[in-house]
């Protein structure tokens, strides 16, 4: 996955070289001069730069937000100031993109978020709430494994499935597959109330190692 954004990136960068070649003065009517690219290319351009900014770095993220300032942008003397603009702000974005400091970063939120989220499963394992807490757990496994899968290009499905996939294309070996499949048994077991099927010891080892897991993958 992010090979391919790494491609689209550089794509980009081709068209709006491309696009700059476009630039044309011309006096305005007032007689001031007045700076202009293709306004349909450019539209084009802006659509299919800030789709992979959403995607590559986050709709919440300063490169996101910054692109959608520098889009609104008026200028009486042209388009090209808010065209440059633009550029600029995906230029930084595609820097940061591939020195890695923007997936660092979206690792960093993502541990934050499921810590939490962990936190509260064990919190409501230490209330008594034992199958609450595996499906809180649950969820967060199948959540890192539906962004694993899309960061190896394999398609996401059921935590089996992804755990078969996963496993099949190197991203772990067999005893941590063995260890989803049975962390993924007892979340199913919690989420159509078999309660029977697991103790409360089961759900504690279960927080445990998606933790550990989730340390492994998000570091």
């Amino acid at each position: 996955m992010t090979e391919v954004l790494k491609r689209r990136f550089a794509e980009l960068v081709a068209q709006a070289d491309s696009l700059n070649s476009t630039h044309r003065v011309r006096t305005g009517f007032q007689g001031g001069a007045e700076e202009n690219v293709d306004q349909e290319v450019l539209l084009a351009w802006r659509v299919k730069a800030r789709n992979l900014l959403r995607i590559a770095c986050g709709p919440e993220s300063e490169h996101y937000k910054a692109f959608a300032d520098a889009e609104e942008y008026v200028s009486w003397s042209g388009n090209y100031a808010s065209f440059k603009r633009c550029l600029a702000v995906f230029s930084a974005a595609k820097e940061d993109f591939d020195g890695g400091y923007v997936s660092s970063l979206r690792s960093l939120i993502q541990a934050e978020v499921f810590d939490n989220e962990l936190e509260q499963a064990k919190e409501l394992l230490d209330s008594g709430y034992h199958q609450a807490a595996a499906i809180i757990a649950g969820v967060v496994l199948e959540t890192n494994l539906r962004q694993l899968c899309a960061e190896c290009g394999i398609g996401s499905g059921k935590m089996d499935r992804m755990n078969a996939d996963l496993a099949k294309a190197g991203k772990y070996n067999s005893i941590t597959q063995k260890r989803i499949t049975s962390i993924t048994a007892i979340r199913n077991a919690a989420a159509h109330g078999h309660v029977g099927e697991f103790s409360r010891a089961d759900v504690a080892s279960m927080i445990d190692d998606v933790a550990r897991l989730l340390e492994s993958w998000l570091s």
